[in-house]
């Protein structure tokens, strides 16, 4: 059985190219998009793997992350930022919230699916 992975970001465009990468190998996605949208996702079923934007309309990525964490069902899901920010400081808040890992935009695919593979051990 195929991983299923969320995938929150307000950009369609990057959405899409998320899909296409990670369906390309092998693996079941779901959008989001927004933090508000992830957030109900994440709640109504199971993913493996949540990738997230940090920067959304409603509720950001960090935001997100803090609701999800604060859930007993939620705890393991692995969360990877993929966002434009690469400064220290909130990549510290990130990993602080419950992030597992950061991918800076823009990302090569191939990185991209080698980090969830990482993640989720398959």
């Amino acid at each position: 059985m195929s991983a299923s992975i969320l995938t929150v970001d307000d950009s369609p465009s990057l959405r899409m190219a998320i899909r296409i990468a990670l369906t390309g190998a092998g693996y079941a996605v779901t959008e989001a998009g927004d933090g508000v949208e992830g957030l109900n996702a994440a709640t109504a079923s199971k993913f493996d793997l949540i990738i997230t934007d940090l920067n959304m309309p409603n509720m950001d990525g960090l935001t997100m992350i803090r609701e999800l964490r604060k859930s007993p069902d939620q705890c393991g899901t692995p969360i990877i930022f993929l966002t434009t920010e690469s400064d220290d400081s909130m990549k510290q808040q990130a990993k602080a919230a419950g992030a597992t890992g950061w991918l800076v935009k823009p990302f090569v695919p191939e990185q991209l699916i080698k980090v969830s593979r990482k993640v989720l051990g398959r």
